[in-house]
């Protein structure tokens, strides 16, 4: 037994997703700094001058209601803002409005799909509603400072310590990031860093009754860093203990390019952040019937179509891929509401192997019905489903009328029984099928393709592959 099978790892992720709103969080600045210069999208109030007061974006405070519903948790009728002071320089007030004491949501659940078929339970401690911090970027012996993000609202959701592998970290972080884009709570663009990870790990015996000393990776901004961060992690530690050493309760960073992690700064504790409630910010007021209509706008999350598509028998890699763009997910449901499951599970293998799931490819998808009929021609075999594909493709580049694509292309399969008969009588007389026949005789089907291919070959690739196949059975 390995030195690692001793132990067992338990992980709590803190995940920051920047809210879709225009403007920031307490000022009417700009929201979307990704192509903006330095310093160019802040306003007095980001910059904590003296004598402005903040005014709360109301926007934000109805995302965080949608948030809500998306991870199962209750929103609180009252809510309120807190100070946490900490001094650096990409924070210019010396303390981040926050919410510690009454946070906007509660306690929840996400059930999160394993790729071995089970799935993984995290608990959702709370999320509370903040505003985030400037950039940092160093240069060797300097650093420079981009205040473009400082009062970007961001909620964090805190879970509760429920996962134990590196698979489930990264499984709970795939479901959270679905259900915040479905959601419409966030733009998810992870390369800018609208949801950032915070994977808190410890290791312990798996017979202990106690936790181990916890580090904290920050801001891992995609789903491979979370599982490699976190199992890199997991052996370190081990490692240390092994050793006879002691895990040191840390902050630490993950370098991709080397794929470890590096120690930043020791933990700080909740005390040291001197927490006091914000003067200058009324607590959030809300009734439950102005919860009940933000929520009922919520799209349909992931779990629905999961649960709609199970008739279709799609393999997991096919739902994963439609799910990751949700105008695949919604266009495939709709596909199955008007023309029935065997159609829709059809576009969907066409959308799972042609089509990026990356929310960034924005592709217009085709017409609804050209799919449906599209479809429809491949399930009557009036294409092959070599064709289907080419003309599936065409339809995503802006083609319309598949049929009179495949006529104009002369893709269209000749399904007349007596003319393809006539032929497979053709092949079947050619003394060069003898062969093949005697061998089919003699139980060697694979030898039957030969004859198939022949009839393909004098109909000119015409013929449907099916029937010909059904053709040469009967006359053996």
């Amino acid at each position: 037994m390995s030195k690692y099978d001793k132990y067992e790892m338990t992980i709590g992720i803190e995940c920051h997703v920047q809210l879709a709103t225009s403007t920031k969080l307490f000022s009417s600045a700009d929201n979307d700094s990704r192509f903006a210069e330095p310093n160019s999208n802040v306003n007095a109030i980001d910059y904590g001058l003296p004598g402005m007061l903040p005014a709360l974006n109301r926007h934000a405070v109805d995302l965080a209601i949608k948030a809500g519903k998306a991870l199962g948790s209750k929103i609180a009728l009252v809510s309120n803002f807190d100070r946490k002071h900490y001094f650096y320089p990409d924070l210019p007030k010396g303390y981040q409005t926050t919410q510690m004491y009454n946070p906007i949501i509660g306690a929840g659940e996400i059930e999160a799909p394993l790729e071995d078929g089970g799935t993984v339970k995290v608990r959702i401690h709370h999320a509370h509603m903040e505003e985030d911090a400037g950039k940092l970027t160093h240069y060797g012996d300097y650093s420079l400072v981009d205040l473009n993000r400082a009062g970007t609202p961001l909620i964090e959701i805190v879970s509760e310590p429920d996962i134990h592998s590196a698979a489930e970290a990264r499984a709970y972080a795939v479901e959270l990031y679905r259900r915040m884009t479905y959601a419409g709570v966030t733009h998810g663009d992870l390369y800018h860093g609208n949801m950032r990870f915070d994977v808190n790990i410890s290791v312990a015996l798996k017979d202990s009754n106690k936790l181990g000393k916890r580090t904290e990776i920050k801001n891992l901004n995609s789903f491979r860093s979370v599982e490699r961060a976190a199992a890199y992690e997991f052996k370190r530690q081990v490692d240390i203990i092994e050793d006879g050493g002691a895990v040191k309760q840390e902050t630490r960073g993950w370098n991709d390019d080397k794929q470890i992690t590096i120690s930043q700064r020791s933990k700080e504790d909740e005390q040291d952040y001197r927490y006091m409630p914000d003067p200058d910010i009324p607590p959030i007021v809300l009734t439950q019937e102005e919860i009940d209509k933000i929520q009922s706008t919520v799209p349909y999350l992931p779990d629905f179509y999961r649960k709609k598509w199970q008739v279709l028998n799609l393999d997991k890699s096919v739902i994963n891929s439609l799910l990751d763009n949700q105008k695949y997910a919604i266009e495939i449901s709709e596909i199955q509401d008007n023309a029935g499951d065997s159609i829709a599970k059809r576009v969907a293998h066409w959308f799972a192997s042609a089509v990026s799931g990356n929310e960034e490819d924005n592709i217009d998808l085709p017409e609804k019905q050209d799919l449906i009929d599209l479809a429809q021609m491949s399930e009557k075999n009036e294409i092959s489903s070599t064709s289907a594909k080419e003309l599936f493709h065409d339809l995503l580049k802006g083609a319309t009328d598949p049929h009179k694509l495949a006529e104009e292309r002369n893709l269209l399969q000749v399904s007349d029984e007596a003319a393809i008969a006539k032929i497979v009588d053709e092949v079947m007389n050619d003394p060069s099928s003898a062969s093949s026949i005697a061998d089919i005789k003699a139980g060697k089907e694979k030898a039957i393709g030969y004859l198939v291919g022949q009839v393909m070959k004098r109909s000119r690739g015409k013929a449907n592959p099916a029937l010909a196949q059904k053709l040469i059975r009967n006359r053996l």
